[in-house]
């Protein structure tokens, strides 16, 4: 989702600043989206783990305790340095503008790859199925794409920018108003469409006219992807519901799942509040590291 909001805002931010008459435009970049998400995920992370333990102490019967022989250091180690080692190296070539995301990803891939092959994971049957389920992706994404610029097009040119820009400088609460209503409308329509979908077609037309009234475009993206995030969440299409249900028994009723994850909705709810009312947590480090 950073790499996707990377190259939407990018646009937008260079957009906006021609807006308002800026004719030599900064961009944003998708690394430093990455490096803004940093402590925001690692307090996201660390609200999850706070929520699990309180939970596993009030039932403990909900969380009990692993039986069979427990794992030594060494082999715990043998099994997480790898794949760590490919998350570092793809993210840091990023971070390090050593890489470009789509270098990157190819860096990735070809890792995945590597590791596959050493664990006598991946045969040509696997590989076949990943290359078509790898096509089958990119020409959604790209339908997608194509036919949300189509609509982007036709929206501008019958004027819906101005409409929306006229409605959101007239709200009572200014530019911060306007990012809540855009935040509102991205929650909501989570529950009805994936995340593709909205980065595509709603945040091309809403992100200039935002940057343009003035809203930090590293805050703006980390705020709208753990707002997508949280879409994972959301029934009735969540995709983090489809793959639990896909490997939870049959015994455990969907409508079992949906309750589960509610109190995770509400601690990405509380994540993103947090993230409004201290912008620097998005903010801070980008600054830092450029400066």
């Amino acid at each position: 989702a950073l790499v996707l909001l990377g190259d939407i805002l990018s646009s937008a931010y260079q957009q906006a600043q021609l807006n308002m008459s800026i004719f030599n435009p900064k961009t944003v970049s998708v690394g430093d989206l990455f490096t803004g998400a940093m402590l925001p995920g690692l307090a996201l992370v660390a609200m999850y783990i706070v929520y699990l333990l309180i939970y596993a102490q009030i039932k403990p019967e909900s969380a009990p305790a692993a039986t069979g022989e427990r794992a030594g250091a060494g082999e715990i180690l043998k099994g997480l340095l790898p794949p760590l080692t490919l998350i570092l190296v793809v993210l840091g070539s990023i971070l390090a503008g050593a890489a470009t995301p789509t270098e990157a990803a190819g860096i990735g891939a070809v890792g995945a790859l590597i590791l596959a092959l050493g664990k006598g994971q991946m045969d040509l049957k696997r590989l076949r199925e990943v290359v078509i389920n790898t096509m089958e992706v990119t020409c959604m994404v790209f339908m997608i794409l194509v036919g949300a610029a189509v609509f982007s097009l036709v929206f501008r040119g019958f004027g819906g920018e101005e409409l929306i820009q006229q409605f959101f400088q007239g709200l009572p609460g200014g530019v911060m108003a306007a990012t809540l209503v855009v935040m509102l409308v991205i929650f909501l329509l989570g529950f009805i469409l994936d995340f593709i979908e909205i980065t595509f077609v709603v945040v091309p037309i809403v992100a200039p006219i935002l940057l343009t009234m003035g809203v930090d475009p590293i805050w703006l993206g980390i705020m709208i992807a753990m707002n997508l995030q949280t879409s994972f969440l959301t029934p009735p299409f969540g995709f983090a519901l489809f793959y639990l249900r896909g490997v939870a028994p049959e015994s455990l009723p969907t409508i079992a799942i949906y309750r589960g994850v509610i109190p995770f909705i509400i601690i990405q709810i509380l994540a993103m509040a947090a993230l409004w009312f201290w912008p620097v947590l998005a903010t801070g480090l980008p600054a830092l590291l450029k400066n």
